[in-house]
């Protein structure tokens, strides 16, 4: 479920690309807020506390300005994955009570019958659920399904109080036969060398 963790930030006042370099080179991540009606607000937010809040992406996080707190969740997290950093994020403001829709990781267990292999059709679904109860994961259960199965959206374990935004009979996953490929001899395979023979001078 998502932690709540509070961040103090400061109101963006300079902009432009030469200002955004600037505020990360001081260790700030320049941000904006989106939400409930009001016009966007502009912040920068200390880099290293920030980052390591939204390593789960339906972080909740509460940010401080000149003592007002406002609930936010990321909702685009642009990232330099050359210096493993992140350049901007954009917050939408939520409330306690609220129901968001999130994209959230889909966790297999169990093993799927011999022989066979199991394909993962969505790596993450939409749920609905609280704003300040959001799942880090759901589950599926393989165990023993046989070829031709699918698992479907109905077979999606939710946490209580969450559901699922796609169809009943959406395929999420497929379990397939195991197929192994025949890849031939390799060449020059069983076949004997002949060591060269020293030529007459």
């Amino acid at each position: 479920m998502s932690d709540n963790t509070k961040i103090q930030v400061t109101l963006r006042e300079d902009f432009g690309k030469g200002a955004s370099r600037q505020a990360r080179r001081d260790g700030l991540i320049p941000a904006v807020v989106y939400g409930h009606g009001g016009d966007p607000v502009h912040l920068l937010m200390p880099a290293q506390q920030t980052s390591l809040a939204v390593r789960n992406p339906n972080a909740l996080l509460t940010v401080v300005r000149d003592g007002q707190e406002h609930l936010v969740l990321p909702k685009a997290i642009q990232r330099n994955f050359i210096k493993q950093t992140i350049d901007h994020l954009d917050l939408i403001v939520v409330q306690r009570g609220e129901k968001v829709v999130v994209d959230v990781w889909v966790h297999v267990e169990g093993e799927a019958a011999p022989g066979t292999t199991f394909n993962l059709e969505e790596a993450s679904v939409p749920v609905l659920a609280d704003a300040t109860q959001l799942p880090e994961s759901v589950t599926i259960n393989i165990e023993g399904r046989t070829a031709g199965e699918h698992v479907f959206g109905a077979d999606v374990q939710l946490p209580a109080g969450s559901t699922l935004e796609l169809a009943d009979d959406y395929v999420i996953a497929t379990i397939s036969e195991l197929t192994v490929q025949d890849l031939g001899e390799t060449e020059g395979e069983g076949e004997e060398t002949a060591a060269a023979e020293p030529t007459e001078g």
